[in-house]
């Protein structure tokens, strides 16, 4: 039996469903960790199943061409400590966060100049735009996004970002100051 795109999303979704079943019944205080808005991301963990989850329906976005082809436009700015995001409008604007469909992807330059994929990014607009309320803050795995914050600068005739929330996981380059940190400090811009 062929694997359609629409029987690999079903199977990706049951995956996630038992992913976060296990993870909130089963796993050990140890391997998965939620934070507080408050708390540092150092100390926030994804489990094994979260990361089989990320990582099955992200895989083929190492190869940027194939980022592009499902629809994220490229950004030729660097963010220091982050690198450069490649989003995907319609899900950018869409209010529902789904693990298996990242808002952005973020990729760092590998030896020979080539992009490497580097991290997802999840966003999602502030509902009300107004920095002092956050009701509506979202979670990924039970990991709260933060925010609400000021939207980023983006290129010339661009639409303005809005307030908005984010969460950074740090699923293919290591991260020491956590899987689930804004920043890297091993990514250089230069």
């Amino acid at each position: 039996m062929a694997v359609t795109p629409d029987r690999r999303r079903r199977r990706l979704a049951a995956t996630l469903a038992a992913a976060c079943a296990c993870a909130a019944v089963n796993a050990p205080a140890d391997t998965a960790q939620a934070r507080t808005p408050d708390m540092p991301h150092d100390t926030a963990r994804l489990t094994g199943a979260q990361r089989t989850v990320l990582l099955d329906a992200t895989r083929r976005f190492r190869d940027v061409k194939q980022a592009i082809k499902a629809g994220y436009l490229p950004t030729k700015e660097c963010v220091p400590g982050m690198g450069f995001h490649y989003a995907k409008p319609a899900l950018a604007a869409d209010t529902n966060i789904d693990p298996t469909l990242p808002e952005v992807l973020v990729y760092n330059r590998a030896p020979g100049g080539t992009m490497r994929l580097s991290a997802l990014e999840y966003f999602r607009a502030d509902a009300d735009q107004n920095l002092k309320t956050d009701e509506d803050r979202p979670t990924l795995f039970g990991q709260p996004f933060n925010g609400p914050m000021n939207g980023h600068p983006l290129p010339p005739g661009q639409p303005p970002m809005p307030i908005h929330y984010d969460l950074h996981v740090w699923l293919y380059q290591p991260n020491p100051s956590g899987v689930l940190a804004t920043d890297n400090p091993d990514v250089d811009c230069r």
